[in-house]
């Protein structure tokens, strides 16, 4: 059984639109998390209620949102892609490396994009969730993230 909160909606015209671009640098392969870079950018507009988005502008890297206490779990989840996904399983799309098709299915399975409620000027994620640029390759890379927001911010 699920409860659905019944407060009423208050009807009001969306007041701002904002969009940053945060550029990433990943040490290869693994979880960068970017929780503090969303939040930060949502202080700067003054974001108070609303919807954040973020996007990957890339096909061999993801965006998820994930534990953020047990570094453990991100290991297990590297882990996890790797079996699901390995290198040398023969693809034909080897263009920039062996790791190059994995990367590409990683980020099929993964996602480029994430939407969290933004309440009370923070991002309403769970008591262990973090966001995550996820590196599917083995070098190292700049990841560009699109951050944006759309809601209700200080004037």
């Amino acid at each position: 059984m699920f409860r659905l909160d019944r407060t009423p909606a208050r009807l009001s015209p969306v007041d701002t639109h904002a969009e940053s671009r945060l550029t990433v640098a990943t040490r290869g392969e693994g979880f960068t998390d970017i929780t503090r870079e969303a939040s930060a950018f949502l202080t700067e507009i003054g974001a108070r209620s609303g919807v954040f988005t973020a996007f990957c502008r890339h096909t061999s890297a993801s965006l998820t949102i994930q534990e953020n206490a047990d570094p453990d779990v991100r290991r297990d989840l590297l882990t996890a892609l790797d079996r699901l996904a390995p290198q040398g399983a023969g693809w034909v799309h080897d263009t920039e490396g062996p790791d190059d098709m994995p990367a590409h299915v990683r980020t099929l399975i993964t996602g480029v994009g994430v939407s969290i409620p933004v309440s009370d000027r923070r991002l309403v994620l769970g008591t262990w969730q973090g966001l995550y640029l996820i590196e599917h390759r083995t070098s190292q890379h700049q990841r560009e993230i699109v951050m944006s927001f759309i809601g209700h911010a200080t004037t």
